[in-house]
Formats: C-alpha cells, sequence, structure tokens
C-alpha cells in the first residue's frame, strides 16, 4: 500500500510555525497539516480549526457521530465550513484568555479582520442543539470575506442537499438539518448542496457566519444577533470552569491549556471521556494502522481523572467516574476495555476503502478492534482512581465497594494469564507493564480494604501482590538490556514500564537502569517511541515522552526531568498548545488522532509531578 504522507515530507515547524510552508500547511490535494488544527467544543462535539480557517473536522450531534464536515479524511466529498478573506493573507491565532474559544486574525493587503469560532453554551451549560458562531470583526482597512457550509456525504454514506423552508434555506444530510444563520452579510449563494455567504469588513464592523444544527430532531432558529451574543456567554462560562484549575507551577500555560483540551473531550451528557477527537488519522508510514479514537477506555479515563483531581476539578471526575463505574457494574466480569460515550458497546470495525483517508491513508475506520480484548493493565488503572478518590476524602458507595472486591479477586486470579497489554497488540503475551498493572490494583484493594471502603480478604489480595512482584523480579528482569524487558524472553523494551515508576513499583536502582536503556534504544531528539523497533513502522509517542518526564522525577532525578520537560513543551505542542497522539521528532509534524487525551494528561501529570517532588520530597518507599 502506497501513502501520501511520507517521513519528512510536510513542513518543518519551530516554535509552533511552519517553515516555508501555506499559512495551514495545505498540500496540493486540499489536506492541511495535522499540526495546524485548534479544537473548539461544547461538551458534546469537537470541531477542528485550520489556520486558514476552514473546519475540516465537526461530527454531529455528538463527537462520536458521523461527521457531516470531514475535509480531514476527504477533501474532495468530506465537507467544511469556510472562512477566510478572498484576497493572499497571513494568520496568527489564540485562544480567548481561560477558554476554548479561538480567534484568528487575518491580515491582507488591505486590511486586517478578526475571526472568532465558538461552540456555543447556553445559559446553564450545554445547548440542546449544536450551535457554531464564527464572529467576524473588522479591525482596519477593507476586507472581503468568504465564508462557506458544504456539508459532505457522512465518509461516503448520504448525500447533502439544500432545502428550501418558509424560514429559508436548511441544508440536510441523513438525519440532519443544519440553518446558516448570517449577520449583515454582502450576499449569500444558495446551490444544490452548499450555501455561501460574502462579508465586507471596516474599522469596527461586525459580522457573523453561524450554523445550527439538530439531528433527527425539530431545528430552533437562534437569531444571529443572538447567536454573536453566545460567544460572549460562552467565553465567560469556559473562565469560569478555568479558575476552578489549581496549578501554580512552571508549566501554567501548557498545563490550563492540556486542562481545556481534557474538559473538551468529556462527553457531557454521560460524563464519558473520549480518549480523542478523530478517526484514522495514520500512525504509521509503512502499515495501514489507523484506529477510531472517539470512544472512551477505562485506561485513559482514569488517567484523565487522576490529574484532573489533583487539579481541583471535582464535578467532571465525580460524574466520569460514576458513569465508569455503572458501566463496569452491569458486566458480569467487569473487564471492559473500552465502550462508548454513552455507555453502549462500540460494535465492531468497520473499514471503508472508499473514503480518500488523510493524505491518502487508508483505511478510513469506524468502530474499534480492542472492545473484546482482556488487558490486565486496566486493574490497576481503575484501582488508582478509585484509591485517589477516596484519599482525597470522598467515599465510595456499597455497590461499588463490591465491584472493587470483584475487580481485586478477578486480578488475584487472573494475573497469570496472557493479554494483549496496553499497546492493543493481536500477539498476546506475559507483558510486564500488564503484571504490574494487577499488582498495583492488589496493593490499592488492600489500602481501601484497610480503611474500610470495600469489603474482601486484604490479605489475600497483599499475598497475590507480593507473588507478582517475586515473578517480575525473576522472570521480566534482563542482565543482558539492563532493564525490565517487555514480556520475559522478549530482548526488547517497553516504555509503558515508565508508568510503573510512577505506580511506585521500582524507583530504585532498576528503574534507573531501565530508564537509562529507554533513552538509548527507544529515545530520537527527545521523544519517546512506544517498544524497540517502533520507530520504523510510526512515530514517537508523545504521551511516553511526557511519562519519562515523571519517572526521572520519582526516581530521583529532577534535574533531568526538568530538562526534559523544557524540551518537550517546547517543540511538542503546537502554536495554540494542542497535542496529537504522536510527533515526528525530525520535523514536529503530528501523526495519529488528535487532539489526543492520553499526550494531554501526561503532560499535566509531568508537570505536577516534579512540582510534588520538589516540594514534598520522595516517598520513604523510593
Amino acid at each position: 500500500m502506497t501513502f501520501a504522507w511520507q517521513v519528512g515530507s510536510g513542513p518543518r515547524w519551530q516554535g509552533g510555525e511552519p517553515v516555508d510552508a501555506p499559512v495551514d500547511g495545505r498540500d496540493a490535494d486540499g489536506y492541511a497539516d495535522l499540526r495546524t488544527y485548534a479544537t473548539i467544543g461544547d461538551g458534546r462535539t469537537i470541531a477542528l480549526v485550520s489556520r486558514g480557517g476552514s473546519i475540516d473536522w465537526l461530527p454531529l450531534p455528538a463527537v462520536d457521530s458521523p461527521p457531516p464536515f470531514a475535509a480531514l479524511l476527504d477533501a474532495p466529498a468530506g465537507g467544511a465550513i469556510r472562512l477566510a478573506p478572498v484576497e493572499e493573507h497571513t494568520s496568527s491565532r489564540r485562544y480567548v484568555e481561560g477558554g476554548n474559544v479561538l480567534e484568528t486574525t487575518f491580515t491582507t493587503a488591505s486590511g486586517v479582520v478578526t475571526v472568532t469560532d465558538s461552540l456555543n453554551t447556553g445559559q446553564a451549560g450545554r445547548l440542546p442543539w449544536c450551535e457554531l458562531a464564527r464572529r467576524i470583526d473588522g479591525v482596519s482597512g477593507q476586507v472581503r470575506m468568504r465564508g462557506e457550509i458544504a456539508p459532505g456525504t457522512l465518509l461516503g454514506a448520504a448525500s447533502p442537499w439544500a432545502s428550501d423552508t418558509v424560514h429559508g434555506t436548511v441544508l440536510r444530510v441523513d438525519g440532519l438539518t443544519l440553518a446558516p444563520r448570517t449577520l449583515h452579510d454582502a450576499g449569500v449563494d444558495v446551490e444544490e448542496r452548499r450555501v455561501v455567504a460574502w462579508f465586507e469588513t471596516t474599522p469596527g464592523s461586525r459580522h457573523l457566519l453561524g450554523l445550527v444544527a439538530t439531528d433527527e430532531e425539530p431545528l430552533p432558529l437562534p437569531s444571529p444577533e443572538a447567536m454573536d451574543a453566545g460567544v460572549d456567554r460562552t467565553i465567560d462560562t469556559w473562565r469560569r470552569w478555568s479558575r476552578s484549575c489549581r496549578y501554580d507551577g512552571p508549566w501554567s500555560t501548557v498545563v490550563a491549556r492540556s486542562a481545556l483540551v481534557l474538559k473538551q473531550l468529556i462527553h457531557a451528557p454521560s460524563g464519558g471521556i473520549a480518549a480523542a477527537a478523530t478517526t484514522s488519522l495514520p500512525e504509521s508510514r509503512t502499515e495501514p494502522k489507523g484506529w477510531d479514537y472517539r470512544f472512551s477506555w477505562v485506561r485513559d479515563t482514569a488517567y484523565s481523572l487522576t490529574v484532573l483531581l489533583q487539579l481541583g476539578v471535582l464535578e467532571e471526575v465525580h460524574a466520569a467516574m460514576s458513569h465508569m463505574l455503572r458501566i463496569l457494574r452491569a458486566q458480569p466480569d467487569a473487564t471492559s476495555v473500552l465502550h462508548a460515550l454513552d455507555g453502549s458497546d462500540p460494535g465492531a470495525e468497520v473499514t471503508s476503502h472508499d473514503v480518500p483517508g488523510w493524505r491518502g491513508a487508508q483505511p478510513v475506520v469506524t468502530g474499534n478492534r480492542a472492545t473484546d480484548q482482556l488487558q490486565l493493565g486496566v486493574y490497576g488503572d481503575l484501582f488508582s482512581i478509585v484509591q485517589l478518590y477516596v484519599d482525597a476524602g470522598n467515599v465510595l458507595d456499597a455497590p461499588t465497594g463490591r465491584l472493587m472486591t470483584r475487580i481485586a479477586d478477578l486480578a488475584a486470579d487472573r494475573w497469570r494469564s496472557k493479554d494483549a497489554g496496553m499497546w492493543e497488540l493481536t500477539d498476546e503475551q506475559h507483558y510486564t507493564t500488564s503484571k504490574l498493572g494487577c499488582w498495583q490494583a492488589l496493593r490499592h484493594a488492600a489500602h481501601l480494604a484497610d480503611v474500610g471502603q470495600i469489603p474482601g480478604d486484604a490479605d489475600r489480595w497483599r499475598y497475590e501482590a507480593d507473588a507478582i512482584r517475586a515473578w517480575v523480579d525473576e522472570h521480566c528482569w534482563s542482565e543482558s538490556l539492563g532493564a525490565y524487558e517487555w514480556y520475559p524472553g522478549a530482548g526488547r523494551l517497553d516504555a509503558s514500564i515508565l508508568l510503573h515508576a510512577i505506580s511506585g513499583f521500582d524507583r530504585g536502582d532498576r528503574m534507573r537502569s531501565t530508564l537509562d536503556a529507554i533513552e538509548r534504544e527507544l529515545t530520537f531528539d527527545g521523544h519517546v517511541v512506544r517498544w524497540s523497533g517502533a520507530e520504523h513502522e510510526e512515530e514517537a509517542f508523545v504521551a511516553c515522552s511526557f511519562w519519562m518526564v515523571a519517572a526521572r522525577a520519582w526516581c530521583g532525578q529532577v534535574d533531568l526531568a526538568r530538562e526534559r520537560m523544557e524540551h518537550l513543551v517546547a517543540t511538542v505542542p503546537n502554536d495554540v498548545g494542542i497535542m496529537a497522539e504522536m510527533i515526528e521528532p525530525a520535523t514536529g509534524a503530528f501523526a495519529g488522532n488528535l487532539p489526543q487525551a492520553l499526550s494531554h494528561l501526561a503532560l499535566v501529570n509531568a508537570a505536577l509531578t516534579i512540582q510534588t517532588v520538589e516540594r514534598d520530597g520522595l516517598p520513604d518507599e523510593a
């Protein structure tokens, strides 16, 4: 299979800016560079906005719905919402302070104009419909702007059309109804499948291109003036939420942005947390590796809640954890790895070779094959957030206590089994970090039993945790590597072992030697790949690089941790602080789905870890 995406083929990036490239790095086929995307969200869906002013990804009504705007994966027919000056221009952008409303300034030879993009919220939170507002403010001179709302084919599943109604034109695609809204336009052209609006700006002028959308529901039509006012209301809403986050360390800007990205990925109706906002963005240059990450993983949810709780965010933590525990209680063996954002079964993975894919990367997929995998590590992930929740001064209910007892017993019984590992591979092995996930779960279970939060035999859980430690010490340490190996006899390294410097399994000589081995064999220009040899098929995994920061700090190497952290925050986030799943070390180009929860929460955890170790010192067991 041939890919349009090749290593080093896109623009190089320096300090978040493209070098010798179009404003959004868009290629001849119409695909923008992944690093050019900012995101806006409303608690149910997320839009990707390019530096050039094109919204190339917007699933409706929810982030896991089919996307009527998907030029990200299908430039010819995927659909987009475009807004930019007609004449040649440059752009700069930022988020309005304290929130997820994006402000892009376009500069042309004839003037300057600012576009403020918002997925509006209501008076009491999320609106029951989707409301996109693109406010246009004239700054200087006179600028002619072209706006376009052109829905696509739902990734090849439907055909959009424009429909006349008593209240004006709406666009329809499958069950979606989309109403364009304009304020002070200079003309609107209605075509068979799209609407084009024109605007003429002058200093101090105010215009708006908006969209209201529902799915198999009646469609409200707020006035353009009300939608414009909704932008200011949304800015205030985000600022209030941001004030609930507590972090006063040296990386406050990137920590705050990552917290806001994690907030975007929380599905407000259920509390579920999406692993990412997109599907099928390629991880590999040589293999068809693109997955649908618009689901809620137990692992990613636990990690996200851990950092949000440390930031002082309680409401979302409670909602998401309750949602996750409710789903696990309904399962006969509580082994779900992921679920749909509403808690339902995500269904089988479906592939399509008819949709082009981003820069030719195939296939485009919906669903995820990991649904039925056994991943023993999730036991530890789940217990880590439950213990943190309790230790923060909260109390478990009786059904949750019984669930956690059942999961602890499963960990005690199943730790000897092979599984798919953290990386969801089809090759089942006795992965070292899977065993350590069970060790982590049993240690936390014993603690929760000791403090009266769950019933069960704490002595048995401690005994099995000690048995796991002995087994890992005997079978998973490689003298030739000077490191914990991927699985017994593998002769290869796995970067997920970094998580167990963080968990506290080992912060001594063996772990420090393992960190050094990972630096030698898995690290490229300061960025870490997932396992030995992964660099031949995929880019560096962003979360692994930040895990290295936290691992160094917990192992008493804070100076090394700080040095690595400074390098990463300077090279990984784009100009507005968004991070993808992977990054090409040589150029800074993004790969994989975005925005990626695991990347952002790993950054926050690294910053919090350095702050904790510098303030409190290392625990006695370190």
